[in-house]
């Protein structure tokens, strides 16, 4: 039997923070042009769930200096709790006849392997504690995504989702059924070390 090659993998190169200043070459343009006219709309759904897991991973300290979109949870907080971030608002980027309804999908997924390159075969619930995050604006001229006031987040260990079936999504009535109270963005660290403790 003939020896088999090694497997190889395409490693990709490790990205840095970029300041926006970055040109495009034999351009005129910037990194900072390309932010403008792709993410200005922060209440658009995949920008807005970004930005609420930027609001957690610095509430926290995480120290990852970059978001990394492949991992199985959102954030780390410097003492190992794996967080899962989700994100809901009652506006949107569109006109609406009336107020979105407030839920969180997307909670269980298939966990990936980094050395096997492949998924698990089943969805499970992937983080330590789960952050829903709501921006709970009522108005439109008044939606100031930057403004953290406007933001609510439920933080819910991950055993209690687990006792309740382990939900693919939840609603706001699930977490009010619960009793679930929310914190501002100056309670996030406190609020997930205490989930963290509930999980033993």
């Amino acid at each position: 039997m003939e020896d088999q090659a090694p497997e190889t993998w395409l490693e990709p190169k490790p990205a840095t923070p970029l300041t926006g200043n970055e040109p495009f070459a034999a351009t005129s343009l910037s990194v900072r042009d390309f932010w403008e006219w792709g993410y200005s709309d922060l209440r658009e759904n995949i920008t807005r769930g970004v930005l609420a897991e930027f609001l957690v991973a610095k509430a926290v300290g995480d120290p990852s200096p970059l978001r990394h979109a492949w991992d199985n949870f959102d954030v780390t907080t410097p003492s190992g709790t794996r967080v899962e971030v989700k994100s809901s608002a009652y506006l949107q980027s569109w006109r609406q006849r009336q107020h979105s309804r407030i839920t969180f999908a997307g909670l269980t997924g298939r966990e990936y392997s980094y050395e096997t390159g492949e998924l698990a075969e089943e969805a499970t619930l992937r983080a330590d504690v789960y952050v829903f995050a709501l921006n709970r604006s009522l108005e439109p001229d008044r939606y100031d995504a930057l403004d953290t006031r406007a933001w609510e987040f439920y933080v819910v260990p991950v055993r209690t989702l687990r006792d309740e079936g382990s939900p693919k999504s939840i609603s706001k009535s699930f977490l009010d059924r619960l009793s679930i109270s929310h914190v501002d963005f100056a309670g996030l660290a406190s609020a997930i070390e205490a989930a963290t403790r509930a999980n033993n």
